[in-house]
């Protein structure tokens, strides 16, 4: 596991996010309406950051849902204000155990993730769950339905749900699915659900967020060997094929015995587990009880290991780098002169009077 954080860059493109940069496009062209009405709702009010962090702390889903908005907002007045919030939740986080959850649309995750989670509140737990939402390359809106689809769930006082739109960032989790995990540890959530689009690079950032990162498969999909191109499976604790009842069961019995073949190709894990293949059939609640006791052992022989807090720490030192990465991209393209040669070297490349490499060094090497 801990050799599969080292992540790839996004698939799409420098090119079209330098340009966006270069218009001065605002971080909420990539958020859906719904979010932006949150948005604009919190910075009509007084914020007070000692309010939202002793409600927060004594479990209050408003005060959280909040701290989550303000983590949300570009805006640079609340830069401080979200510190302080999260400088006052890290003694009471890393307390939980953080389970990503990834599948292709269609799969079922949203059925599941309900399925589960009831069965998690019934046994003693609070379980919040972090849906990243997809947002449309196009309009940068997103669909933002998890809560419709968990019905029961949502309504349950145990039980968080936040979906947030994925943006651009990279798989749309990074900083604010990290930070929105402490608030909602220190909100007293022991089990932390994050589940992911199911496309592009979104299971590789979350894989480097969580403790344990299940997959969900659905037999006879012809994506079995797919699976094992794309590299998911390398960084699957487990594989959980759903839907398996009525006259699927037979195919899901085939497809959990290929997957066991395929787990074989790959090395041992650093962590020393051994990834298993379930079934499940979260709409009949089959197989989810069998779900919990493989986290469970999964838990016990890591935190015995040693490789549990070992992969925390490397996520963190990860974490760091890719926050530097990331600020320092920022300052570049938003400071007013990159933006100015920005717009004339692409004009300059447009008409093949230079190259993209050229002109890359050029603008690096403005004074600024």
């Amino acid at each position: 596991m801990l050799n599969t954080i080292n992540l790839t860059s996004k698939k799409k493109s420098d090119f079209t996010s330098a340009l966006g940069n270069s218009e001065a496009t605002s971080r909420q062209n990539h958020i859906s309406e719904a979010s932006k009405k949150r948005i604009r709702a919190i910075r009509k009010q007084v914020v007070n950051p000692d309010e939202i962090i002793q409600g927060l702390l004594a479990g209050n889903k408003t005060q959280l849902s909040k701290a989550i908005t303000l983590i949300e907002s570009s805006a640079q007045k609340h830069e401080s204000k979200v510190k302080q919030i999260i400088a006052a939740c890290l003694p009471h986080a890393n307390q939980s155990i953080r389970i990503g959850i990834t599948g292709v649309p269609g799969v079922g995750k949203s059925t599941f993730i309900e399925s589960f989670g009831n069965f998690l509140i019934n046994q003693g737990k609070k379980v919040a769950v972090l849906a990243v939402d997809p947002s449309s390359s196009v309009s940068g809106g997103s669909i933002l339905g998890d809560k419709t689809r968990m019905e029961e769930l949502v309504k349950s006082e145990q039980a968080f749900i936040r979906p947030t739109a994925s943006g651009d960032s990279l798989g749309g989790v990074a900083r604010k699915t990290r930070e929105s995990i402490i608030l909602c540890e220190a909100a007293g959530f022991d089990v932390i659900l994050i589940e992911t689009v199911g496309v592009g690079q979104s299971e590789t950032a979350v894989h480097s967020m969580t403790d344990f990162f299940l997959l969900l498969k659905l037999a006879g999909a012809g994506d079995e060997l797919q699976g094992i191109k794309r590299g998911i499976i390398e960084m699957a604790d487990a594989i959980l094929i759903n839907k398996a009842d009525g006259n699927n069961e037979k195919a899901a019995k085939h497809a959990k015995a290929e997957f066991k073949r395929a787990l074989h190709l790959y090395p041992e894990k650093q962590s020393q587990w051994t990834p298993k293949v379930k079934l499940c059939s979260a709409l009949n609640n089959v197989g989810v009880e069998d779900v919990w006791k493989m986290l469970s052992s999964y838990f016990e022989k890591t935190k015995s290991n040693g490789f549990f807090e070992e992969n925390r720490k490397l996520q963190n030192k990860y974490w760091l780098l890719q926050s530097i990465n990331e600020q320092l991209k920022n300052r570049f393209y938003n400071h007013p002169k990159i933006k100015e040669e920005l717009k004339i070297q692409l004009e300059k490349i447009h008409l093949q009077e230079t190259t993209p490499f050229e002109a890359a060094d050029y603008l690096l090497g403005l004074k600024r």
